[in-house]
């Protein structure tokens, strides 16, 4: 039986690692490189790194020995691929395939495609057809809207009119190789993933879908799992403040019966 995995999620913005909250608000965490170490000395499955800046300008205004400065996302990407050991899915700004053929090339093992599907769907056909569907995740930002799911472009900005079922379906079927299915509306409120939304989507294809958006216990995870068919978690915020997070995390899955590979930790000491 395929095993369930625990993703963390990193947002980037302007060189920082920001926490999110409702795609309007952001909080300074620090180095981009630093916290992907430790997240990869606790035993995440994988990683997604997302870059949420809105004109990709990167500058940590830092030049001190041990910190150096990266003007640009693919520097960055390359930090981070020297310092962890497992896969690395990265996101943001992505329009062409040489933008792909790049992160790739970085380091980067998948990529995620939000805004560029959304306007141009052929996009994922290209993409699929060069690269292949192992390594291209569909970012999904979904808002409720007068009591509708409706998927959203551009940093949750822009409204495109398309159920989530439909998008999730389109593509699937033009190459897509995971979705990554994120709740504007629970992002950094830590009162659990959107079930229905994660029912309704996870249902409807047969890629692997990955829940996103709300995780404000260890509960939280297990109650995606157990309700709907994703085949993943990720957390964002709620791992960045709580040590050995991932350890912990992963053992509360594995004693509540989910179907994760045993806790442990690389290099950590274990409580």
């Amino acid at each position: 039986m395929k095993k369930e995995r625990l993703i963390p999620v990193l947002l980037l913005r302007n060189g920082f690692l920001v926490q999110s909250k409702g795609f309007k608000k952001w909080q300074n965490l620090g180095n981009p490189t630093s916290s992907v170490a430790r997240l990869s000395e606790w035993a995440s499955d994988e990683l997604i790194y997302l870059d949420i800046s809105r004109d990709g300008a990167h500058d940590l205004r830092r030049d001190d020995l041990g910190h150096p400065n990266r003007g640009t996302f693919l520097e960055i990407i390359q930090d981070v691929a020297r310092v962890t050991f497992m896969p690395i899915t990265v996101g943001g700004r992505i329009r062409t395939l040489e933008h792909i053929e790049q992160r790739l090339r970085c380091g980067a093992d998948k990529v995620a495609l939000n805004t560029q599907p959304l306007r141009d769907p052929s996009f994922l056909d290209l993409a699929a057809r060069e690269f292949g569907a192992q390594c291209l995740v569909a970012s999904m930002d979904v808002k409720l809207i007068d009591g509708q799911y409706e998927v959203m472009a551009d940093g949750g900005t822009e409204r495109t009119g398309l159920s989530p079922v439909e998008w999730a379906r389109t593509v699937e079927g033009r190459g897509a190789g995971e979705i990554l299915l994120n709740s504007i509306d629970r992002d950094g409120m830590r009162t659990g993933y959107d079930i229905p939304l994660l029912q309704q989507v996870s249902d409807a294809v047969r890629i692997p879908v990955i829940a996103c958006g709300g995780v404000g216990e260890w509960n939280h995870l297990t109650e995606a799992l157990d309700q709907t068919q994703v085949d993943a978690v990720a957390v964002a915020n709620l791992l960045h403040f709580v040590d050995q997070s991932v350890y912990l995390a992963k053992k509360y899955l594995f004693e509540h019966g989910c179907n994760v590979r045993p806790p442990d930790l690389l290099g950590a000491v274990q409580p």
